[in-house]
């Protein structure tokens, strides 16, 4: 959770964050999607305070937008805006690689991740694409853990959250995993021989991989998401 996610708490409010949110990152309410007070309250079983107070939070951290008087939307993405979280990833992560790199001895936590990436190297066609995307989030926030700036770590975070659907897309490219576990040792090798610049390179060749199809993935991240309401409507 970001701070602010954390001031709603662990009571009613904060878990209709953390439920909504879900909801959200994965593209069961896509870009446009209109939330109400008034549908929540009768599907969670929850009086108007704390439904008001999760939608405040999430506006608070740009998932939804206030409408006059029609309560609230997710917010419209587009490609820039993707983009530009991918930047900012970047930038935070070229910065946790270098200070790794520079650190005296191995650091604790990354001979774990390497076990890891090997076994996926050779299990990858038994993972699914959601799982794949866990796991890859996984990796680098715990770079970040290892590093020990949990500020840092609280806006990876953050920012991993909106790309955990990207992510998932990622990984249906064909030989995308192989590359990716590839990738993540390459990173984990340059850390381990000191090299900053090397392990720079590595990261940045990881990462802007899935910032480069990033039109292609709202494309089929927006189809997908229709394709659920479409199936939804059917049922009903």
């Amino acid at each position: 959770m970001t701070a602010i996610e954390e001031g709603a708490g662990t009571g009613l409010a904060g878990k209709l964050v953390a439920a909504l949110r879900e909801r959200i990152v994965q593209w069961q309410y896509p870009p446009g999607y209109r939330v109400t007070e008034e549908d929540l309250c009768r599907e969670f079983g929850m009086s108007r305070s704390p439904v008001r107070e999760a939608l405040k939070v999430l506006a608070a951290n740009g998932f939804v937008e206030q409408l006059p008087r029609r309560g609230y939307a997710v917010r419209q993405l587009d490609v820039r805006e993707i983009e530009e979280l991918y930047e900012v990833r970047l930038a935070l992560e070229l910065m946790v690689v270098e200070k790794l790199a520079v650190r005296a001895g191995p650091a604790e936590g990354l001979d774990t991740a390497r076990r890891e990436w090997n076994d996926l190297l050779e299990r990858a066609p038994e993972v699914s694409n959601e799982v794949l995307a866990r796991l890859d989030e996984a990796f680098h926030e715990g770079l970040a853990r290892v590093l020990g700036n949990e500020m840092l770590l609280q806006h990876l975070q953050s920012i991993n959250k909106r790309l955990l659907i990207f992510r998932s897309i990622d990984f249906e490219r064909p030989g995308r995993v192989e590359e990716t576990c590839r990738e993540h040792l390459a990173v984990l090798d340059r850390i381990a021989a000191g090299d900053q610049a090397g392990a720079r390179t590595a990261m940045e060749r990881n990462i802007m991989a899935g910032c480069a199809i990033v039109e292609t993935s709202i494309a089929d991240a927006l189809a997908r998401a229709y394709r659920l309401k479409s199936r939804g409507a059917d049922r009903r």
